[in-house]
């Protein structure tokens, strides 16, 4: 079997997922000095890290019962906070209290006078408590039922973003990295060790073999699917989780509230938008093949109806569905489940060397979890360099950036500015040189989230956009409230002549993704508004001259 440029020999560590426990464990093991390869079948973070409440937070809720996660997730959120300064906003918490809640005021402000205690640890401001009149005065929305409430806050940040910013750190540390590329089985030599993986290029259509090795496997809810090919068993609960997304953001301050059962849920401002989230369901089901149901999308609502009575007089947009890979525990409520994390060894464990996996945890706790797991691997392979990533900044985080100052020099509006600068950081000065190049690509491709041509053409060439689906975690074209309605067409225009491709492909990966963006919002839409909608799709498809439905699914 021939190998690709760059994919000859052996590679020190081939790691399996491109989430952000595999893209961090990547940049890890690379800036070790590791000859390091990542494989993700999809886009990365298109699994469980896009389905997150991108939320990176210590975890209030485990004080009762896991006290250690909350610590160490407190403590990494800092890290995080340092490293991806560019991609980290503050998001206040306002928890209210109602008369017959089960933790009244006195026991919540002891709950949180205990997290406090680690509040330095992730760079956080001390709780506060509020009497009625002033909850209702800092939101008017909440419930005037409530007796008083206690804040907080978190950390909120673009997870995709934050995959690719350590996707691309790997990669400037040497890593050779794969999208659209997916491990079709591991590669043995006659003792039953793992000495590679067989890879299935998505896109070119082949099939390599790349000698390792290690290989981690990091591959999230999939990790048992790579551990059976090398006979081996690591078992995982997988929960189901959906977030419904509105058009825009409802308040600036994260409000929480309790579900029909009990369960903690919340409502969050996330960059533009506001979310709410989640549930937690075990799943059986198709791993390729999730979405929500408008069950799950009601439950949501109800509970969050609670503690924000107007919830319902603003438009969802879509919803976005995920599982939690935790570690499998029996017997146990999934909200009880435990999200600490493991470091499999499994040559320690079953005998079968080449082969370690990371499964659990989350979030928060992504850097620490890749550190963990590069420590094994550079134990195994005699390797002494020590871990860096909690030091060294991220792609973007290097220095500060002035987007007044940016938005005069490319020519675009504060707006756009800021959210380049965001995205981007340090780096947006890439895009600024494109501008430089042709001052016509500082037309917005996508007016809702105000993306660029040149950031369009910047993601083709630097950052391994090869779908429209990718560009959507890149820089968000899509995600606004027309789904790709205003944007998708153009977009895909501009990849196409980036990548050298056909007119006809261009239109065949629009209707991709206007079928999945279709898919996303389906559960939160009916009655007038699913009329609408149906409207405005078929509207777009006769205006744009090109079938988006297949033939057998009419209009």
């Amino acid at each position: 079997m021939t190998k690709r440029p760059g994919l000859e020999g052996t590679f020190d560590v081939a790691i399996v997922g491109g989430g952000v426990n595999g893209t961090g464990a990547a940049r890890d093991c690379a800036m070790r000095g590791l000859r390091t390869i990542l494989i993700e079948k999809n886009d990365f973070s298109s699994g469980t890290s896009w389905g997150s409440s991108g939320l990176i937070h210590g975890g209030i809720r485990y004080l009762g019962f896991d006290r250690e996660t909350t610590r160490t997730t407190c403590q990494d959120s800092g890290f995080v906070r340092r490293i991806a300064s560019h991609l980290i906003f503050r998001i206040p918490f306002l928890h209210p209290v109602f008369r017959g809640d089960r933790y009244g005021l006195e026991m919540m402000e002891i709950a949180m006078k205990a997290y406090d205690r680690f509040r330095t640890l992730k760079g956080a401001k001390e709780h506060t408590r509020l009497t009625r009149d002033q909850a209702l005065a800092l939101e008017p929305g909440l419930n005037p039922g409530i007796l008083g409430a206690v804040t907080w806050d978190e950390w909120g940040i673009d997870v995709p973003r934050l995959c690719m910013a350590n996707a691309l750190s790997a990669r400037e540390s040497g890593a050779e990295i794969m999208n659209h590329a997916e491990v079709i089985g591991l590669l043995r030599n006659a003792q039953g060790n793992v000495t590679g993986v067989r890879v299935k290029n998505l896109t070119r259509r082949e099939v390599i073999d790349v000698d390792a090795k290690i290989t981690l496997n990091c591959a999230g809810p999939w990790v048992p699917r790579i551990c059976r090919m090398a006979d081996v068993d690591v078992r995982l609960r997988l929960g189901k989780g959906i977030h419904v997304v509105y058009d825009r953001r409802i308040s600036n301050i994260a409000i929480t509230s309790e579900a029909v059962d009990g369960r903690g849920i919340f409502m969050a401002p996330h960059e533009n938008v506001s979310i709410i989230g989640t549930t937690d369901d075990d799943y059986y089901g198709d791993l390729d093949d999730l979405h929500g149901t408008q069950d799950e999308v009601e439950y949501l609502i109800q509970g969050i109806e609670r503690a924000f009575p107007g919830i319902r007089n603003y438009r969802r947009t879509r919803v976005t569905a995920a599982l939690r890979p935790t570690l499998h525990a029996w017997g146990k409520y999934e909200d009880d489940l435990s999200r600490r994390y493991e470091v499999f060894d499994h040559e320690a464990r079953e005998g079968v060397g080449g082969l370690v996996t990371l499964a659990g945890g989350k979030l928060a706790a992504y850097r620490l979890m890749a550190q963990d797991a590069t420590d094994l691997i550079a134990r195994k392979l005699g390797v002494s360099a020590a871990c860096r990533t909690h030091v060294e900044p991220l792609p973007g985080a290097e220095a500060p950036v002035d987007f007044s100052d940016m938005a005069c020099r490319a020519g675009v509006s504060l707006f756009a500015a800021r959210t380049l600068a965001y995205r981007h950081g340090a780096r947006a000065d890439g895009i600024l040189s494109l501008l430089e190049e042709n001052p016509r690509w500082a037309d917005a491709v996508c007016p809702c989230e105000q993306v660029t041509e040149a950031e369009v053409r910047y993601a083709a060439r630097h950052e391994m956009v090869q779908t429209l689906s990718d560009l959507w975690f890149r820089s968000r074209v899509g995600m606004g409230p027309c789904h790709g309605m205003a944007c998708a067409l153009r977009a895909s225009q501009i990849l196409a002549e980036e990548r050298g491709v056909s007119t006809e492909q261009a239109h065949e990966e629009v209707r991709r993704f206007l079928e999945m963006r279709w898919r996303d919002k389906l559960p939160v839409i009916d009655g007038i508004e699913l009329a609408q909608e149906e409207l405005v799709r078929a509207a777009f498809i006769g205006t744009a001259c090109f079938g988006v439905f297949r033939k057998d699914e009419g209009v």
